[in-house]
């Protein structure tokens, strides 16, 4: 299949077979997930991060990847670039610098879990078909079934159309602060990208997702004794009061249009005015013109007490991801993989963003192609066993026959 989505004659008469690779190791591949698990990543605990980065490097030089580490900033964890050269066509390095477009692997190792989760609420645990761990979904278990499927190709034919580039990063549940721009970067070299994030819903994939911004409010008024001298305060906290009850009523159902107020701080002791304020902002949206409609109304808010004063910091930090024509394109292309494979692949809007948001504007992206589970970021946090060998597997044929 090609990027505009159109069936090529070497498509239809030398795609791979779905035998030519061996097939994917369930018990292997659970058991690399636990060890994985049980190395905490919460983002921003650059040791635990890394340590991880280290088995994750460990597995992908035994594939012969090319390995480029990227020392972490500002506090988080390292993330690996990892090129494939048995991938591709077989005169990729004889061609002009960059090769063809080939196809990204966009992964992420951090979780949202905080350090003493698994010894706490959320062990490792497995009841049936379900396994329980902090990450386990999102996403863990996709990054291990991605590296699953890749070392299937490596143990049978190994070549595939296009070559295959890898990113690893450490940051994605805080808004990829240190790997946006490198994920820019590497999408600019892609005809597909593809994020195994946890599908959702029963195992749907996810071809569109809406944007998410970011927002810090803090309001500024004036300390006072409380006893003694209340009406020379101007309360800060009373203000942001005012103003959350105002931001969360724009929330609209009818257009995908979500406010949220996450986190809220003010004040300093119960007998003081309080002079300051603050609360986190979380708004989703399904367009542009949402985004910048949302941006523009945050930034005309204006105290109701004139003595207090307003600060706004933040701003997009994914923008919305919308089916194009290719991204449709390379879902029906995934669907008929997995129909040989024998599930039914169907496909959704996600109110989450991801690491694809940020390229999908400009390249065929299909996201939640990972494992399946459920209740992702909460201590029932759980994968289904079940779905490691057909996820994997369709993961290996989309290596296989995308070109």
């Amino acid at each position: 299949m090609s990027a505009d989505g159109t069936m090529q004659d070497s498509e239809q008469t030398e795609r791979p077979t779905l035998a030519a690779s061996p097939p994917i190791d369930t018990a292997a591949t659970l058991a690399r997930l636990r060890d994985w698990v049980e190395i905490e990543t919460p983002t921003g605990h650059a040791e635990g991060i890394n340590r991880l980065m280290d088995r994750a490097a460990e597995a992908y030089r035994r594939l012969d990847g090319e390995i480029t580490r990227l020392p972490g900033r500002d506090g988080q964890g390292d993330h690996l670039s990892i090129r494939l050269p048995w991938t591709g066509p077989p005169d990729q390095k004889a061609q002009a610098e960059g090769g063809p477009d080939g196809i990204l692997l966009l992964c992420h190792l951090d979780t949202v879990h905080p350090v003493g989760t698994l010894a706490g609420p959320l062990p490792w645990r497995v009841e049936g078909d379900r396994a329980w761990g902090p990450g386990i979904a999102d996403m863990k278990g996709g990054t291990c079934l991605a590296l699953a499927a890749l070392e299937a190709l490596y143990d049978g034919p190994r070549r595939t159309p296009l070559p295959v580039h890898v990113l690893l990063t450490s940051d994605e549940e805080t808004g990829s602060p240190t790997s946006e721009a490198l994920i820019r970067e590497a999408a600019e070299h892609a005809a597909y990208v593809l994020v195994p994030e946890p599908a959702r819903n029963g195992g749907k994939a996810v071809t569109e997702r809406k944007g998410v911004a970011r927002y810090g409010l803090e309001t500024h008024g004036r300390a006072a004794h409380s006893g003694v001298a209340h009406a020379d305060g101007r309360s800060a906290i009373a203000e942001l009061a005012r103003q959350v009850v105002a931001i969360e009523s724009r929330t609209d159902p009818s257009r995908g249009l979500t406010f949220n107020i996450g986190r809220i701080w003010g004040g300093t002791a119960d007998n003081t005015v309080p002079e300051r304020a603050g609360c986190r902002i979380d708004v989703r949206m399904v367009s542009p013109e949402d985004a910048a409609e949302v941006d523009a109304w945050l930034r005309a808010l204006r105290p109701h007490d004139p003595d207090v004063t307003l600060t706004l910091e933040g701003g997009l930090n994914r923008p919305p991801f919308q089916k194009s024509n290719a991204i449709a394109a390379l879902f029906e292309h995934a669907r008929g993989l997995a129909a040989e494979i024998g599930f039914t692949l169907e496909d959704m809007a996600s109110g989450g963003g991801s690491d694809g948001s940020f390229v999908a504007a400009q390249t065929a992206v299909l996201d939640g192609i990972g494992i399946e589970g459920a209740l992702m970021h909460t201590h029932e946090e759980h994968a289904m066993i079940s779905s490691i060998a057909p996820r994997a597997t369709l993961l290996r044929r989309l290596f296989e026959t995308l070109e």
